[in-house]
């Protein structure tokens, strides 16, 4: 039987900390990250690909609110921006990925999937604001902003600035996902979860309503991943493995590390809330769900020997 692999495009995929974020800055980056998912594909796996959406929404909420206030155009919903952007990211990686297949001979059908994803309005994310949308802010601009309309902001832990932070709650559950395993287990290749996917719920039973937040891609990619019995699940970030002790004495990488290791490394405080935590926290719930093996790494590292930190069953 064919393998199945989820593969969680990380912001640096997408956008990178120094550029601007223009159309040719973000499908070159695409460009260059779906050139290393040809070793997945090559050897026989069927793909499905989770993507991050936190600069792109972040941006797009500036330009929302820009409209209003210039154009009196009504600003939309934190929830309509998310499905603005798995939009226009899931077209980016889509058309992307089909040039790094024709360059190759290989032909493959790619879809992107709108998704929604159901979540709690009581959640408790709802009043601890940690999920970083946007561009970077220095400390004098983000106080500024702050006091002009409201918006929180949280200092990065790798010392980049200052970013908006919005609620990040739970996925529960994830629409259509029978449909994403029978296309994707058929041979296409679906793009789907863009941002975490759209944060709704019900507000009443049997009516569903869309909600400000931004899902974290990586729960919501881990829980896709074990709704469609995926053999693996694949993070793509910035650095090349995970580490203890991050820019600090005594750092460490990690290589392959126990589900139990994990855990208590999760549980010391090792991993930084709104960067490694929720990633680490992610693959520690694809196994603990049954799942074989998670991988954090870059996407050059796809398919080297020893390639980034590995949770696996015991």
């Amino acid at each position: 039987m064919t393998k199945l692999a989820v593969v969680a495009f990380g912001g640096n995929a997408l956008l990178r900390g120094d550029q601007k974020g223009t159309i040719d800055e973000q499908e070159a980056n695409v460009y260059e990250t779906c050139t290393h998912l040809l070793q997945l594909i090559q050897s026989g796996y069927n793909v499905v690909i989770g993507h991050g959406n936190g600069p792109q929404v972040g941006n797009v909420l500036l330009q929302h609110e820009a409209g209003e206030k210039i154009h009196g155009i009504p600003a939309q919903p934190i929830d309509f921006c998310v499905a603005e952007t798995q939009g226009s990211i899931g077209y980016m990686i889509e058309q992307q990925l089909r040039n790094v297949l024709l360059k190759e001979g290989l032909e493959r059908d790619i879809l992107t999937i709108i998704t929604e994803v159901v979540v709690d309005k009581n959640d408790p994310a709802f009043s601890n604001l940690t999920k970083p949308v946007g561009p970077f802010y220095s400390k004098e601009d983000a106080d500024r902003i702050a006091l002009a309309n409201g918006s929180v902001f949280a200092e990065d832990p790798r010392g980049r600035g200052w970013r908006k932070v919005v609620a990040s709650p739970k996925p529960i559950s994830i629409n259509n996902v029978k449909s994403i395993e029978k296309l994707a287990r058929d041979g296409q290749i679906i793009i789907t979860v863009g941002g975490g996917g759209i944060p709704v719920f019900y507000v009443e039973e049997k009516k569903l309503q869309g909600i400000d937040a931004v899902i974290d891609k990586d729960l919501a990619s881990s829980q896709l991943a074990s709704q469609i019995h995926a053999d693996e699940f694949i993070i793509l970030t910035d650095v090349p493995k995970v580490y203890i002790n991050f820019r600090k004495p005594g750092e460490k990488a990690l290589d392959r590390i126990s589900l139990s290791e994990a855990r208590r490394l999760m549980a010391e405080g090792h991993f930084a809330a709104g960067s490694m935590a929720p990633k680490v926290a992610a693959c520690i719930q694809f196994v603990e769900n049954g799942g074989r093996e998670a991988m954090i790494t870059t996407a050059t590292e796809l398919g080297k020997q020893g390639a980034g930190t590995v949770i696996f069953a015991v």
